[in-house]
């Protein structure tokens, strides 16, 4: 799931080399990455009235759904 949300935010953003994704493990929540880009760049991750954010999220819980646990997305 990293390298899939990391393949698309640097595809959309004009600084690739700013894209940063930690993926952090929770028993309770499953897992939680963490998408870190310039902040220039911001704008063109979230979307018009955020549906390429809710894009992305969706791809993640689908991705998740499949593999059994439970995942989200936090946009820095």
């Amino acid at each position: 799931m990293k390298d899939l949300i990391e393949y698309i935010a640097k595809s959309l953003v004009n600084t690739p080399d700013d894209v940063v994704v930690t993926e952090e493990t929770d028993p309770e929540n499953g897992t939680l990455l963490k998408l870190k880009v310039a902040e220039e760049d911001k704008g063109r991750i979230i979307g018009k009235q955020g549906r390429i954010a809710q894009a992305m999220r969706t791809l993640i819980r689908v991705k998740a759904a499949k593999a059994g646990t439970k995942a989200s997305l936090e946009i820095l």
